[in-house]
């Protein structure tokens, strides 16, 4: 074993560099701490102080974001929020992001995303219902992004499928942008009872520090530094940094919190997550304002010789840290045998407000808790609008399409708008036995029988938009969330986010980021939607080149009654289809726009928030009266994908429609605040009723028939086929891009 550098020789040598601190952060700590740090110090401050730990970039714009309500219990600052659902229930939910590790080991990096993410919800007291992932990658007519995609996929349906918790939804995006820089964001949702709620505030003089779980290795070293930075060349040197998970072992550590939680001697938890046992114990101590001493010698350890440097910053997985009541060590000890939970007790809770660390009888790190928690740096960046390139009108929107019915296959097969069931069939979204709605429509709906209400969740994002316009692109990413949540029969209540993009360094990134959270946080303020936490990724960036800005919502609605609970597709033979919403001719940023002309440019469609929190009240309060048979979302691809989406092998559209919009731009524009509703013929009047107290534009286009779907313009045949045929490109679209040989 190599001896460590000195505290002298890591400044003259500017070490701290390669832990991603930079001079003026070195020399901060030096003077916060009256003292050079020594090895350790300066890696726990390198991993406290990194963007993933400390949000020292975004954090200034994160307090934009409403994040307190009537029905918010718990906001941002712990392992996740939580929102209360009535009849003493809550639901626990979070997004996270494992992008740099997916980029460099697919199948672990994606697999640990589920792990941790399922840690941050049961470390609040709550058990795991249901998983989302929202997954963005590079075009796939190349190898290496396939098998980034199909070994992330791969991942996390092992680790979902293993430890028992449903994948119920979520999305695939495809774009160039990503080749290099793929990106999975998990969500994950739980329910508690009130008194069963957790947090991690250390408290009590003398109470002993549990560790639960896996011994700790050697994986994932700094892996919340390396999140924090740009991806290179040499970044798959840094598989070390990548966890492996163990799902069996998460299985057991999940039940035995869960029993553990129930004898009432938890006075604190925390997931070793990011930064593993030091951003655990750091963060726990303060927050309960008290001090932390951990003995090395006694947590449980896989790989010799391990140094408190590699111990304090190994990430490896499925492992907790708890504070026990002291005297009752063994009544939770026996809970953690009866489910073969490692354990031991490592440490105890002082009132220095110091993390100290002893290895051997000896003191190796002893820092305040305040520096490393509660000083990190917050850095004002600049931020620039980009110089917006001059693009002409494209020569092939200028006139129509000679041939709707092959523009619509196209746009059917495009990998953003088809089937994903090729991803989502790999996981298991039926375990549990509470799933109403699984993947392939506009929200998931999970039944809670406890209380005899079901939850919509949603997750969703255009990058797209937020590229053209962040403000715009900002607002339609909060505004669609919600709209699916509703399209289930769902009351919006709270939403998590996930928040990913390029350098901050860079004035026109941070420009982005600021202008989309600018964006988001107007629509939650005026949609009356708390943030009750989230992630924030940084650096995806490959060869200098940023990713799309990619602000990711997880949307949780309540639906009260289970009768309102709303499918997407067509229901009922002689149902009327209305469109909901009006129609403007906005081509620019559309997948229509990005067929004919091979790009996209322009604007995002505009979006104003009076006219879609009216047509959600309008469409809820439609559930609600029993007048709707289904409804469903229009977005990419516009009306006439949303139609054929909608309808199944039994029932599919006649539609007839006359315009003042060119006929392209009335079918493929993806203009916002719409909805597609089919209801029986008999509440046409109570509808319109509706519609009409709301102002909202509501249009009766055609009925729901049987096997030929066809869209006519006054009276003139556009597009008519077999449903079965539009449904094979549909399903085939990202399918065929791994099955064929």
């Amino acid at each position: 074993m190599s001896q460590e550098p000195s505290p002298q020789q890591i400044a003259e040598k500017k070490i701290y560099r390669q832990m991603g601190l930079i001079p003026d952060e070195y020399n901060r700590i030096v003077e916060l701490l009256g003292r050079q740090p020594n090895y350790t110090e300066t890696g726990i401050f390198a991993v406290m102080w990194s963007e993933h730990c400390s949000y020292k970039n975004s954090k200034p714009l994160l307090k934009l974001f409403p994040t307190e309500g009537p029905q918010v219990l718990q906001g941002p600052g712990e392992g996740a929020g939580i929102v209360d659902i009535g009849d003493g229930w809550a639901v626990v939910f979070k997004v996270e992001s494992h992008n740099h590790p997916t980029a460099v080991e697919p199948y672990q990096g994606a697999a640990t995303g589920v792990g941790g993410i399922l840690r941050d919800i049961f470390s609040m007291g709550a058990r795991p219902i249901a998983l989302m992932n929202s997954l963005r990658f590079g075009k796939l007519d190349k190898a290496h992004n396939r098998y980034l995609l199909s070994h992330a996929v791969s991942g996390i349906a092992a680790y979902g499928n293993c430890i028992g918790v449903p994948t119920v939804g979520g999305e695939v995006f495809i774009e160039a942008c990503y080749d290099e820089n793929p990106l999975v964001n998990v969500f994950c949702l739980g329910i508690v009872k009130h008194d069963q709620i957790q947090h991690g505030k250390a408290s009590g003089l003398g109470n002993p520090l549990l560790y639960l779980g896996n011994a700790t290795g050697r994986d994932g070293i700094h892996g919340a530094t390396f999140a924090s930075e740009e991806l290179s060349e040499g970044s798959v040197s840094k598989r070390p940094a990548v966890q492996v998970g163990d799902p069996f072992a998460g299985k057991r550590l999940l039940e035995a919190c869960l029993e553990i939680y129930h004898t009432g001697a938890v006075v604190s938890v925390q997931d070793m997550g990011a930064a593993g046992l030091t951003c655990s114990s750091i963060e726990m101590g303060f927050k309960g304002q008290t001090g932390i001493d951990l003995d090395l010698d006694k947590v449980p350890k896989r790989a010799e010789a391990m140094t408190a440097y590699e111990i304090m910053l190994s990430e490896s997985q499925e492992r907790m840290l708890f504070v026990i009541e002291k005297g009752r060590e063994s009544e939770v000890q026996k809970i953690c045998e009866k489910w073969e939970v490692p354990n031991a007790i490592i440490g105890e809770v002082t009132n220095n407000q110091h993390l100290s660390l002893f290895q051997d009888g000896q003191l190796v790190a002893d820092l305040p808790l305040d520096a490393c928690c509660g000083l990190t740096p917050v850095y004002q960046r600049e931020a620039r609008p980009p110089e917006k390139e001059m693009l002409p009108k494209s020569l092939s929107l200028e006139k129509e399409p000679e041939n709707y019915l092959s523009v619509l296959k196209e746009l059917l097969v495009h990998p953003n708008i088809s089937d994903k069931s090729w991803v989502y069939q790999q996981y298991d979204s039926m375990v549990g036995t509470r799933t109403a709605q699984g993947p392939g429509g506009d929200a998931a709906v999970i039944i809670l029988e406890e209380c005899q209400k079901a939850l919509a969740i949603s997750m969703d994002g255009n990058s797209r938009y937020v590229f053209l316009d962040p403000y715009l692109g900002g607002l339609i990413t909060v505004a669609e969330a919600a709209r699916n949540v509703v399209c289930a029969g769902g009351r919006p209540l709270a939403l998590t986010d996930g928040m990913n993009y390029g350098s901050p360094e860079k004035p026109e990134i941070f420009w982005q980021i600021k202008e989309s959270v600018r964006g988001m946080a107007v629509a939650c303020e005026f949609l009356s939607l708390p943030v009750t936490g989230g992630n924030v990724s940084l650096y995806n960036e490959s060869g200098g080149e940023a990713i799309y800005p990619t602000p990711i919502i997880g949307m949780v609605g309540l639906i009260e009654n289970l009768h309102h609970v709303t499918p997407s597709n067509f229901q009922s033979l002689g149902d009327q289809i209305w469109l909901l919403g009006e129609t403007f001719a906005e081509l620019e940023g559309s997948c229509y726009q990005e067929i004919r002309a091979s790009r996209i440019f322009g604007n995002a469609p505009k979006l104003e928030l009076d006219r879609e929190k009216r047509l959600q009240e309008a469409v809820l309060l439609a559930i609600k009266s029993g007048l709707v048979s289904s409804a469903h979302d229009i977005s990419l691809g516009g009306l006439a994908v949303a139609l054929v989406k909608a309808s199944t092998e039994s029932f599919t559209a006649s539609i007839s429609f006359e315009s003042a919009l060119r006929i392209d731009e009335f079918l493929f524009s993806e203009s916002q605040s719409r909805i597609l509703l089919s209801i029986p013929s008999q509440s046409s009047a109570s509808l319109q009723s509706i519609m009409a107290d709301q102002r909202i534009s509501a249009m009766m286009i055609g009925e729901v028939v049987s096997n030929q779907f066809s869209i006519s313009f006054k009276d003139e045949s556009l597009i008519e086929d077999q449903i079965q045929s539009l449904k094979a490109c549909w399903r085939n679209g990202l399918r065929d891009y791994f099955t064929k040989t």
